[in-house]
């Protein structure tokens, strides 16, 4: 009876080892660790480089974030609506906030723009793009594990108060580890795709209005 039961004991344990290696939780070491959203864009001016072929002004303002991803934490879904965050790994600032660096940084690249402002200042802009909804999460429904970044974004016309167009933007991209810094390459992949159609989407609103 001794055996049996120590027998019995064993195969629990490995049954229980083999569930814990299928789970679909991401890996996470204790070592505390912040990353940054800095994908690389080599943006193409037609015109020459350092030229600019815009006339207009354009301020953006930092992206409101969903409710849930308004801190540095970063945040990872096991399963739908349900969000947790990792214990020991973080974003260097909040989403919001590095993602709005990327964003007045590489639409000024473009030089579609004469200038690209992040705060009001002395010269009126004429335009100014408002982004709010922002959701950026590594989610584990499945392997390989993906990131959703998703956003809503809006272009006004500042001098006549007008909403001029809006678009919701949401991209998947798959994670190449399960781990935290698998979502990171994620997320700035993500977060490339997203500039470069927002780029191209601004600029059709913009040539639009002013044919």
């Amino acid at each position: 009876m001794a055996d049996r039961n120590k027998l019995l004991w064993m195969v629990s344990l490995t049954l229980l080892s083999l569930i814990s290696a299928c789970s679909l939780g991401p890996t996470e070491t204790t070592a505390p660790r912040s990353y940054f959203l800095n994908p690389e864009i080599s943006w193409k001016n037609p015109h020459g480089y350092g030229e600019r072929i815009g006339t207009s002004i354009l301020l953006i303002t930092q992206p409101k974030p969903q409710t849930g991803f308004d801190s540095a934490r970063m945040a990872y879904l096991l399963r739908p609506l349900e969000l947790n965050y990792y214990a020991f790994n973080q974003w260097a600032d909040t989403p919001a906030r590095l993602l709005h660096q990327l964003m007045v940084a590489n639409l000024d690249k473009t030089g579609r723009w004469r200038a690209v402002l992040q705060t009001p200042g002395t010269v009126p802009a004429q335009y100014r793009l408002d982004c709010d909804h922002l959701v950026l999460e590594q989610q584990f429904f499945s392997r390989p594990s993906r990131v959703r970044l998703a956003l809503r974004a809006q272009i006004f016309d500042t001098k006549n108060s007008a909403i001029l167009a809006t678009r919701y933007f949401e991209l998947f991209e798959v994670a190449p580890s399960d781990d935290p810094y698998g979502g990171v390459q994620a997320a700035n992949h993500a977060a490339e795709k997203l500039l470069v159609e927002m780029a191209e989407w601004l600029g059709e609103v913009v040539k639009d209005i002013n044919q």
